[in-house]
Parts: C-alpha cells; structure tokens; sequence
C-alpha cells in the first residue's frame, strides 16, 4: 500500500476512533442507562456501546473501501478472508466486562491488517481520553486529554501533541509485568515468579482491556504474558503501536510473531515485550 493511502487510513481510523469513544461515552455517563446488556454465544457481555461503536467506526471506515472485520460485525467465512491482502480488524468496545463494572479500563481498537501483519493501530481509551497510535514509518505516539480531532487539523497537527513512544522511564523503576485483571492463573503467576529469580525486585500492574499492550508500548511495563484465551480483534491494533514503538508480540516460549487472519481466529498465548 501506498505512503499516502497508508497516511490517509491512519487519519481516518484515528477519526473513527475518536467518534466511538465519544458515542461510549454517551451511554457510559449517562445515569439512566443499564447498556443493554445481552450474552452472546460465548457468554461473553454485549451493551449498547458495543453496537454502536462498531456502526460508527465501519460507517467511517468504509470510505477506504477496504475490508472490515469486526468483532460486532458479521462473520466472514475463511475461504474469503484468506483473499484479503489489506483490511481493517476492529474491536468497537475492548473491555467490555470493564465497561460494565465502570472502571474505565477499556478501548477502542482499530488495525490495518496488511499480508497477517497489523501495519497501522489506533487505540483509544475514552473514559481517560487517552489516544495511542502506531505506523510503520512515523512510530508510536500517545495523545492525552483529546476527545475530538478537529476536521480543518491535520496528522502533522496532531504529532506536534503527541509524545513519542516508548518514554522514558526512571533508571530506578524496577522490572515490571503487566497482568490481566480478569485472567490471572497458575501460568501468569509462574512467569511471575521465574522474572523475580532472573530480575529480582519485580512490579506487577494490573489492568483490564488492551491497555496492557500499550502499557509495554509507552515503557511503564516491561512485558505482558497472556496465557490466556484472546481473539486477534483483542488484540490487533495494540500489537501495531507496539511494534511501532520497537516491542514484540511473540507466540509463548517461542520467537514467531503473532499473525492475523488465521483461519482459526483464536490467538496462542503470547508475550508482549
């Protein structure tokens, strides 16, 4: 793909991202709502917000003419999927058991998925208004405090508030692992346990949704296990800004980085850093 074409998908998933966070956050603050809230066939909670980040961001994709496949969107059998040079993979609301408990620890997740690799990432955390963005050839970036991009700025006007990932951190900080809130077991805890004999004095973060990736991404963990169950819509965009920032997104215990559009979408368990 094209330096511009590729310019111009990261400012439009940047917009679309934007738009979905504002359109959560709608129904996240307002006090009267209860989401709406259904189980789908893996048990796993769909609100309100789902649904309509994901209208918003395809509505706002679909200019790009690209492929979408979306958590909340239909199925694509793999024999059509596997015809997709290019395509956006998307996860409206990441988090949503966060979501529903009001902790403010989900996204929203955007990636440009080109030849199984995640190319481009947006990942947006609406109710801290935190915005992480990746591309191959500009880098990793953290914006803080937006709600909104202004049609008449442009992507220069944007990185002049961003900040280049990874920052720096304190000499001092020491080794840190970043940990799913909802998914600690007997495997994480092990890996804990052999980086405190490698690393001595370690941290641990807890934290919900791909916000775990981004916090490799920006420097404040130095890895994540997911050992696991995810999907490659969870996980998609913030491999991107990882990647973008010089991280890697490696299968567990191996040195394979994680690819998409799998005929099985279901990723393997993976480290992040």
């Amino acid at each position: 793909m094209e330096q511009n074409k590729l310019r111009s998908a990261l400012s439009i998933a940047i917009r679309a991202a934007l738009a979905a966070g504002q359109d959560i956050m709608q129904i996240y603050t307002d006090p009267s709502q209860d989401f709406g809230i259904e189980l789908k066939a893996d048990n796993s909670p769909l609100t309100l917000a789902d649904k309509a980040a994901h209208r918003r961001i395809v509505s706002m994709l679909e200019e790009t003419e690209l492929p979408i496949l979306s958590e909340e969107g239909k199925p694509v059998d793999y024999e059509t999927r596997r015809q997709w040079v290019a395509f956006w993979m998307v996860d409206p609301l990441d988090g949503t058991k966060e979501f529903i408990k009001r902790n403010g620890e989900f996204t929203v997740n955007i990636a440009l998925i080109l030849d199984t690799h995640p190319h481009v990432g947006v990942v947006y955390v609406p109710a801290r208004r935190v915005l992480y963005f990746g591309d191959p050839l500009l880098g990793a970036y953290k914006v803080e405090d937006i709600v909104a991009w202004d049609e008449n700025e442009s992507l220069p006007d944007l990185l002049s508030r961003a900040v280049r990932l990874p920052m720096e951190q304190p000499k001092d900080r020491p080794y840190t692992i970043v940990a799913s809130r909802s998914h600690m077991n007997a495997e994480t805890e092990m890996f804990i346990e052999e980086a405190k004999k490698e690393h001595g004095e370690v941290t641990t973060i807890s934290s919900g949704s791909s916000l775990k990736i981004c916090l490799v991404a920006e420097g404040r963990a130095d890895v994540y296990p997911r050992y696991a169950p995810t999907m490659e819509w969870d996980t998609a965009a913030g491999h991107a800004v990882a990647a973008c920032a010089g991280r890697w997104a490696c299968q567990a215990g191996t040195d394979q980085h994680l690819r998409y559009n799998k005929e099985d979408l279901h990723n393997p368990w993976f480290v992040v850093q």
